[in-house]
């Protein structure tokens, strides 16, 4: 499944894409489907940033999917790879269930569009039946389908809902300035 979510804040590039690296805690709030995320490690290395952050999320599951999809469906972990020559996020998600079967990765480019940002988040997810255990290959199948629309159903809105929470964090910081 390719994931691909544009969007456009009406903020420089250079600030858009600090407070997405370097303020990601303090966007929670801004975040409706978010309930916590915790900073795991970060790290700066010749030019770039590398950061691990669990995220807890919220949200309903479908009641076809709950015989499949539990909490842990609802949390990850990401490894992001920050590089401000280039204003692009590389990113992995690794699930807390069927995390040897889910495989997300993607890059988000920051792009200066006057005095406005572009963020064009591109990424692929996959699940691979065969490496769900403990189950027939037959209902393998049918669970990688649920999860790959459970998750596909919440990544793209959530890169999106990040985005508006950047939006209303820069903001409130500049309301809060002048």
């Amino acid at each position: 499944m390719l994931i691909s979510a544009d969007t456009r804040i009406s903020f420089p590039c250079s600030l858009v894409y600090a407070t997405y690296r370097d303020k990601l805690v303090e966007l929670v709030p801004y975040m409706p489907n978010v309930r916590y995320v915790k900073v795991k490690s970060r790290r700066e290395e010749n030019g770039r940033v590398y950061s691990i952050n669990e995220w807890h999320g919220g949200g309903e599951i479908p009641l076809a999917a709950r015989t499949i999809i539990s909490e842990d469906m609802l949390s990850w972990t990401e490894y992001n790879t920050w590089n401000e020559a280039e204003f692009l996020l590389e990113w992995q998600i690794e699930t807390h269930a069927f995390s040897e079967a889910v495989n997300c990765t993607g890059k988000n480019h920051f792009i200066a569009d006057g005095n406005s940002t572009v963020i064009k988040s591109r990424g692929e997810l996959t699940i691979d039946p065969k490496q769900i255990k403990g189950v027939p290959q037959f209902i393998a199948k049918q669970i990688a389908h649920i999860v790959e629309d459970f998750l596909g159903k919440k990544i793209e809105p959530n890169l999106l809902q990040m985005s508006e929470g950047v939006r209303q964090y820069l903001e409130r910081q500049a309301k809060g300035s002048d």
